[in-house]
Protein backbone atom coordinates (compact mmCIF):
# COMPACT_ATOMS: atom_id res chain seq x y z
CA UNK A 1 0.00 0.00 0.00
CA UNK A 2 2.84 2.13 1.00
CA UNK A 3 4.45 1.51 -2.60
CA UNK A 4 0.87 2.71 -4.42
CA UNK A 5 0.63 5.46 -1.74
CA UNK A 6 4.07 6.36 -3.71
CA UNK A 7 3.42 6.22 -6.53
CA UNK A 8 0.11 8.18 -6.80
CA UNK A 9 1.97 11.28 -5.33
CA UNK A 10 4.68 11.02 -7.78
CA UNK A 11 2.41 10.86 -10.85
CA UNK A 12 0.29 13.68 -9.14
CA UNK A 13 3.57 15.54 -9.19
CA UNK A 14 4.58 14.68 -12.69
CA UNK A 15 1.34 15.58 -14.21
CA UNK A 16 1.82 19.17 -12.05
CA UNK A 17 4.99 19.32 -13.67
CA UNK A 18 3.24 18.59 -17.44
CA UNK A 19 0.54 21.27 -16.56
CA UNK A 20 3.02 23.91 -15.92
CA UNK A 21 5.24 22.98 -18.58
CA UNK A 22 2.58 23.23 -21.30
CA UNK A 23 1.41 26.33 -19.42
CA UNK A 24 -2.38 25.52 -19.69
CA UNK A 25 -4.71 24.17 -16.82
CA UNK A 26 -7.35 22.15 -17.20
CA UNK A 27 -10.62 21.63 -15.12
CA UNK A 28 -12.22 18.94 -14.58
CA UNK A 29 -15.38 20.50 -13.76
CA UNK A 30 -17.02 22.57 -15.88
CA UNK A 31 -18.75 24.13 -12.95
CA UNK A 32 -15.30 25.08 -11.60
CA UNK A 33 -14.28 26.56 -14.79
CA UNK A 34 -17.66 29.02 -14.41
CA UNK A 35 -17.00 29.63 -11.55
CA UNK A 36 -13.59 31.11 -12.48
CA UNK A 37 -13.92 32.65 -15.49
CA UNK A 38 -17.18 33.58 -14.85
CA UNK A 39 -20.80 33.17 -16.93
CA UNK A 40 -19.91 33.75 -20.52
CA UNK A 41 -16.26 34.27 -19.42
CA UNK A 42 -16.42 37.60 -18.38
CA UNK A 43 -13.95 37.49 -16.20
CA UNK A 44 -11.50 36.18 -18.78
CA UNK A 45 -10.70 39.82 -20.15
CA UNK A 46 -9.71 41.24 -16.37
CA UNK A 47 -7.43 38.24 -15.89
CA UNK A 48 -5.86 39.17 -18.85
CA UNK A 49 -5.27 42.53 -17.83
CA UNK A 50 -4.00 41.49 -14.51
CA UNK A 51 -1.56 38.89 -15.30
CA UNK A 52 -0.26 40.70 -18.45
CA UNK A 53 -1.45 37.46 -20.32
CA UNK A 54 -3.47 36.12 -23.27
CA UNK A 55 -5.71 33.94 -22.50
CA UNK A 56 -7.75 31.43 -24.67
CA UNK A 57 -10.33 28.57 -23.63
CA UNK A 58 -11.05 25.21 -25.66
CA UNK A 59 -13.49 22.76 -24.18
CA UNK A 60 -11.77 22.63 -20.29
CA UNK A 61 -8.65 23.92 -20.67
CA UNK A 62 -7.44 27.33 -20.28
CA UNK A 63 -3.74 28.21 -22.23
CA UNK A 64 -1.52 31.19 -21.30
CA UNK A 65 0.29 33.02 -24.07
CA UNK A 66 3.07 34.14 -22.47
CA UNK A 67 4.05 31.44 -20.60
CA UNK A 68 3.10 32.66 -16.85
CA UNK A 69 3.84 30.72 -13.61
CA UNK A 70 1.46 33.17 -11.72
CA UNK A 71 -1.32 33.07 -13.54
CA UNK A 72 -1.10 28.75 -13.52
CA UNK A 73 -1.04 29.52 -9.78
CA UNK A 74 -3.82 31.88 -9.60
CA UNK A 75 -6.09 29.67 -11.65
CA UNK A 76 -5.14 26.67 -9.34
CA UNK A 77 -5.63 28.63 -6.42
CA UNK A 78 -9.43 29.81 -7.98
CA UNK A 79 -10.47 26.45 -8.96
CA UNK A 80 -9.37 25.01 -5.33
CA UNK A 81 -11.44 27.27 -3.61
CA UNK A 82 -14.47 27.18 -6.09
CA UNK A 83 -15.27 23.76 -4.73
CA UNK A 84 -16.31 25.27 -1.48
CA UNK A 85 -18.69 27.95 -2.81
CA UNK A 86 -21.95 28.21 -5.39
CA UNK A 87 -21.10 31.67 -7.03
CA UNK A 88 -18.80 33.02 -9.20
CA UNK A 89 -15.65 34.88 -8.17
CA UNK A 90 -16.01 38.55 -8.68
CA UNK A 91 -12.92 40.75 -9.92
CA UNK A 92 -12.22 42.16 -6.59
CA UNK A 93 -12.29 38.87 -5.02
CA UNK A 94 -9.73 37.61 -8.20
CA UNK A 95 -8.08 40.63 -7.11
CA UNK A 96 -6.94 40.15 -3.60
CA UNK A 97 -6.31 36.22 -4.61
CA UNK A 98 -3.78 37.27 -7.07
CA UNK A 99 -2.38 40.19 -4.59
CA UNK A 100 -2.39 37.05 -1.82
CA UNK A 101 -0.23 35.43 -4.14
CA UNK A 102 2.27 38.05 -5.65
CA UNK A 103 3.21 38.51 -1.62
CA UNK A 104 6.38 37.01 -0.93
CA UNK A 105 6.86 35.63 2.56
CA UNK A 106 3.05 34.40 2.89
CA UNK A 107 3.59 30.72 4.63
CA UNK A 108 0.40 29.51 4.96
CA UNK A 109 -0.04 29.73 1.25
CA UNK A 110 3.23 27.63 0.75
CA UNK A 111 1.59 25.21 3.18
CA UNK A 112 -1.68 24.94 1.29
CA UNK A 113 -3.74 26.82 4.33
CA UNK A 114 -6.99 28.79 3.15
CA UNK A 115 -6.51 33.06 3.13
CA UNK A 116 -9.58 33.45 0.78
CA UNK A 117 -12.33 31.87 3.37
CA UNK A 118 -12.00 31.05 7.02
CA UNK A 119 -15.09 28.36 7.81
CA UNK A 120 -15.03 29.25 11.61
CA UNK A 121 -16.07 32.93 10.67
CA UNK A 122 -18.46 32.54 8.10
CA UNK A 123 -21.18 35.01 7.16
CA UNK A 124 -24.40 33.42 6.09
CA UNK A 125 -27.29 35.78 5.01
CA UNK A 126 -30.10 34.81 3.25
CA UNK A 127 -29.08 31.45 2.12
CA UNK A 128 -25.72 34.04 1.06
CA UNK A 129 -22.01 33.74 1.92
CA UNK A 130 -19.81 35.71 2.67
CA UNK A 131 -16.03 35.27 3.51
CA UNK A 132 -12.87 37.06 4.86
CA UNK A 133 -11.13 38.40 1.53
CA UNK A 134 -7.67 39.58 2.94
CA UNK A 135 -5.69 38.91 6.21
CA UNK A 136 -7.32 42.24 8.21
CA UNK A 137 -10.99 41.04 7.25
CA UNK A 138 -10.19 37.67 8.99
CA UNK A 139 -9.26 39.79 11.92
CA UNK A 140 -12.27 42.16 11.53
CA UNK A 141 -14.84 39.15 11.03
CA UNK A 142 -13.06 37.53 13.90
CA UNK A 143 -13.44 40.71 15.84
CA UNK A 144 -17.60 40.93 14.93
CA UNK A 145 -18.00 37.24 16.64
CA UNK A 146 -15.69 37.96 19.19
CA UNK A 147 -16.47 41.43 20.80
CA UNK A 148 -19.59 43.44 22.03
CA UNK A 149 -17.71 46.36 20.39
CA UNK A 150 -15.46 46.18 17.14
CA UNK A 151 -14.07 49.53 15.08
CA UNK A 152 -12.80 49.72 12.25
CA UNK A 153 -10.75 51.89 10.42
CA UNK A 154 -9.77 52.67 6.98
CA UNK A 155 -9.77 54.03 3.44
CA UNK A 156 -13.17 53.22 1.14
CA UNK A 157 -13.20 49.98 -0.76
CA UNK A 158 -12.17 47.51 2.52
CA UNK A 159 -15.67 45.78 2.82
CA UNK A 160 -15.53 47.82 6.42
CA UNK A 161 -19.32 48.92 5.89
CA UNK A 162 -20.40 45.56 3.70
CA UNK A 163 -18.97 42.99 6.49
CA UNK A 164 -20.73 45.33 9.18
CA UNK A 165 -23.96 44.93 7.22
CA UNK A 166 -23.79 41.24 6.53
CA UNK A 167 -23.08 40.28 9.95
CA UNK A 168 -26.07 42.09 11.54
CA UNK A 169 -28.51 41.18 8.92
CA UNK A 170 -27.33 37.34 10.43
CA UNK A 171 -27.50 38.56 13.73
CA UNK A 172 -31.10 39.99 13.10
CA UNK A 173 -32.29 37.30 10.43
CA UNK A 174 -30.85 34.35 13.25
CA UNK A 175 -32.98 36.42 16.31
CA UNK A 176 -29.81 36.53 18.00
CA UNK A 177 -31.19 40.15 18.10
CA UNK A 178 -34.19 42.05 17.86
CA UNK A 179 -33.24 45.11 15.97
CA UNK A 180 -30.61 46.63 13.83
CA UNK A 181 -30.01 50.31 14.31
CA UNK A 182 -28.40 52.34 11.76
CA UNK A 183 -26.81 55.88 12.49
CA UNK A 184 -24.59 58.22 11.23
CA UNK A 185 -23.21 61.88 11.94
CA UNK A 186 -25.47 64.15 9.75
CA UNK A 187 -22.09 65.68 8.29
CA UNK A 188 -22.37 66.85 4.73
CA UNK A 189 -19.45 66.02 2.49
CA UNK A 190 -18.32 69.67 1.41
CA UNK A 191 -21.47 70.76 -0.17
CA UNK A 192 -25.07 71.82 1.13
CA UNK A 193 -27.10 69.14 -0.14
CA UNK A 194 -30.11 71.81 1.36
CA UNK A 195 -33.69 71.26 2.62
CA UNK A 196 -35.05 67.41 2.12
CA UNK A 197 -38.47 66.72 2.10
CA UNK A 198 -40.63 63.91 3.88
CA UNK A 199 -40.38 62.19 7.19
CA UNK A 200 -37.09 61.37 9.28
CA UNK A 201 -36.48 58.65 7.43
CA UNK A 202 -36.60 59.79 4.02
CA UNK A 203 -34.55 62.93 4.91
CA UNK A 204 -31.76 60.32 6.28
CA UNK A 205 -32.24 57.87 3.73
CA UNK A 206 -29.28 59.67 0.95
CA UNK A 207 -26.97 59.57 4.03
CA UNK A 208 -27.48 56.10 4.95
CA UNK A 209 -27.26 54.65 1.01
CA UNK A 210 -24.24 53.46 1.64
CA UNK A 211 -25.82 50.92 4.04
CA UNK A 212 -28.91 50.07 2.03
CA UNK A 213 -26.79 49.44 -0.75
CA UNK A 214 -24.73 46.24 1.34
CA UNK A 215 -28.54 45.27 2.50
CA UNK A 216 -29.20 45.22 -0.75
CA UNK A 217 -27.11 42.82 -1.83
CA UNK A 218 -29.08 40.01 0.74
CA UNK A 219 -32.82 41.25 0.63
CA UNK A 220 -34.71 42.69 -1.71
CA UNK A 221 -36.08 46.35 -1.19
CA UNK A 222 -39.59 44.84 -0.03
CA UNK A 223 -37.98 42.55 2.47
CA UNK A 224 -36.03 45.55 4.03
CA UNK A 225 -39.37 47.75 3.56
CA UNK A 226 -40.90 44.92 6.04
CA UNK A 227 -38.25 44.76 8.19
CA UNK A 228 -38.55 48.25 8.58
CA UNK A 229 -42.48 48.20 9.25
CA UNK A 230 -41.81 45.67 11.93
CA UNK A 231 -38.95 47.68 13.58
CA UNK A 232 -36.78 45.01 13.13
CA UNK A 233 -34.30 47.96 11.45
CA UNK A 234 -34.23 51.20 12.89
CA UNK A 235 -32.39 54.21 11.46
CA UNK A 236 -32.09 56.92 13.57
CA UNK A 237 -29.79 60.34 13.82
CA UNK A 238 -26.91 60.56 16.26
CA UNK A 239 -28.06 63.28 17.72
CA UNK A 240 -31.25 61.20 18.16
CA UNK A 241 -29.11 58.68 20.32
CA UNK A 242 -29.39 60.80 23.63
CA UNK A 243 -31.51 59.10 26.28
CA UNK A 244 -31.98 55.77 24.47
CA UNK A 245 -30.57 52.31 26.13
CA UNK A 246 -30.29 50.14 23.54
CA UNK A 247 -31.06 46.14 24.22
CA UNK A 248 -30.69 43.12 22.11
CA UNK A 249 -29.72 45.43 19.60
CA UNK A 250 -27.18 45.45 17.20
CA UNK A 251 -26.12 49.16 16.29
CA UNK A 252 -24.18 50.34 13.19
CA UNK A 253 -22.04 53.68 13.50
CA UNK A 254 -21.15 54.66 9.76
CA UNK A 255 -18.71 57.84 9.11
CA UNK A 256 -17.83 57.56 12.42
CA UNK A 257 -14.64 59.82 11.98
CA UNK A 258 -17.23 63.04 11.36
CA UNK A 259 -18.30 62.41 15.15
CA UNK A 260 -17.22 65.01 17.26
CA UNK A 261 -15.70 63.67 20.69
CA UNK A 262 -18.98 64.19 22.92
CA UNK A 263 -21.42 62.27 20.10
CA UNK A 264 -19.02 59.19 20.44
CA UNK A 265 -19.06 58.87 24.21
CA UNK A 266 -22.80 59.25 24.37
CA UNK A 267 -23.10 56.16 21.46
CA UNK A 268 -21.00 54.10 23.19
CA UNK A 269 -22.76 54.67 26.54
CA UNK A 270 -25.96 53.71 25.06
CA UNK A 271 -25.39 49.85 24.89
CA UNK A 272 -26.92 47.48 27.13
CA UNK A 273 -24.92 44.14 27.64
CA UNK A 274 -26.96 42.19 25.26
CA UNK A 275 -26.41 44.71 22.36
CA UNK A 276 -23.38 45.11 19.80
CA UNK A 277 -22.16 48.28 17.90
CA UNK A 278 -20.02 48.35 15.24
CA UNK A 279 -18.43 51.43 14.20
CA UNK A 280 -17.00 52.16 11.08
CA UNK A 281 -14.72 55.01 9.51
CA UNK A 282 -11.82 56.53 7.66
CA UNK A 283 -9.51 58.78 9.45
CA UNK A 284 -8.45 60.55 6.35
CA UNK A 285 -12.18 61.71 5.48
CA UNK A 286 -12.89 64.00 7.92
CA UNK A 287 -15.58 66.69 7.31
CA UNK A 288 -16.21 68.31 10.62
CA UNK A 289 -16.14 72.32 10.41
CA UNK A 290 -12.80 73.44 10.92
CA UNK A 291 -11.33 69.74 11.37
CA UNK A 292 -12.41 69.78 14.96
CA UNK A 293 -10.77 66.89 16.88
CA UNK A 294 -12.64 63.69 15.79
CA UNK A 295 -14.57 61.09 18.11
CA UNK A 296 -13.13 58.44 16.33
CA UNK A 297 -9.97 59.24 16.02
CA UNK A 298 -9.85 60.15 19.97
CA UNK A 299 -11.95 56.85 20.48
CA UNK A 300 -9.29 54.61 18.69
CA UNK A 301 -6.74 55.93 20.84
CA UNK A 302 -7.40 55.52 24.46
CA UNK A 303 -10.00 52.32 23.93
CA UNK A 304 -8.41 50.41 22.30
CA UNK A 305 -6.98 48.20 25.47
CA UNK A 306 -10.42 47.64 26.84
CA UNK A 307 -11.80 43.67 27.30
CA UNK A 308 -14.60 43.17 24.66
CA UNK A 309 -13.55 46.06 22.62
CA UNK A 310 -11.66 45.12 19.02
CA UNK A 311 -10.00 47.51 16.67
CA UNK A 312 -9.15 46.72 13.53
CA UNK A 313 -7.27 49.13 11.35
CA UNK A 314 -7.47 48.84 6.87
CA UNK A 315 -4.69 49.92 4.67
CA UNK A 316 -4.88 50.91 0.89
CA UNK A 317 -3.55 47.10 0.72
CA UNK A 318 -7.05 45.99 1.91
CA UNK A 319 -8.94 47.54 -0.61
CA UNK A 320 -11.20 45.41 -2.46
CA UNK A 321 -13.50 47.27 -4.29
CA UNK A 322 -11.24 47.41 -7.46
CA UNK A 323 -8.16 47.28 -8.48
CA UNK A 324 -8.77 51.28 -10.04
CA UNK A 325 -9.82 52.52 -6.67
CA UNK A 326 -6.95 51.05 -4.94
CA UNK A 327 -4.84 52.74 -7.02
CA UNK A 328 -6.42 55.80 -6.88
CA UNK A 329 -6.32 55.70 -3.02
CA UNK A 330 -2.44 55.35 -2.93
CA UNK A 331 -2.34 57.88 -5.42
CA UNK A 332 -4.37 60.48 -3.33
CA UNK A 333 -1.87 59.49 0.03
CA UNK A 334 0.65 60.01 -1.66
CA UNK A 335 -0.11 63.35 -2.50
CA UNK A 336 -1.09 64.16 0.88
CA UNK A 337 1.76 63.21 2.36
CA UNK A 338 3.74 65.67 0.12
CA UNK A 339 1.89 68.35 0.96
CA UNK A 340 2.21 67.60 4.60
CA UNK A 341 6.30 67.62 4.17
CA UNK A 342 5.90 71.22 2.40
CA UNK A 343 3.99 72.99 4.86
CA UNK A 344 6.71 71.85 7.51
Amino acid sequence: MKVIGRVQKVSMERNRMDKHLANCLYFGDINEMGKVLGANDRNLSYLELLLGVEMSVKGNMVSFNPPSEIAIRLLERLQALSHSRDEEFSQSEIFMEYQLLSEPKLKDLEEGKPLFSDREYSIIVNSRSVFAKSRVQKKYVASLFENQITFSEGPAGTGKTFLAIAYALMQLLNGKKHKLVLTRPVVEAGESLGFLPGDLSQKLNPYLKPLYDSMEYFLTPSQIKKLEETGAIEISPLAYMRGRSLNRSIVILDEAQNTTRGQMKMFLTRLGEDSQAIITGDASQIDLPGRNQSGLVEALSILHDISGLGVVRFSQADVVRSRIVKAIISRYSEEDCNEHFEHR
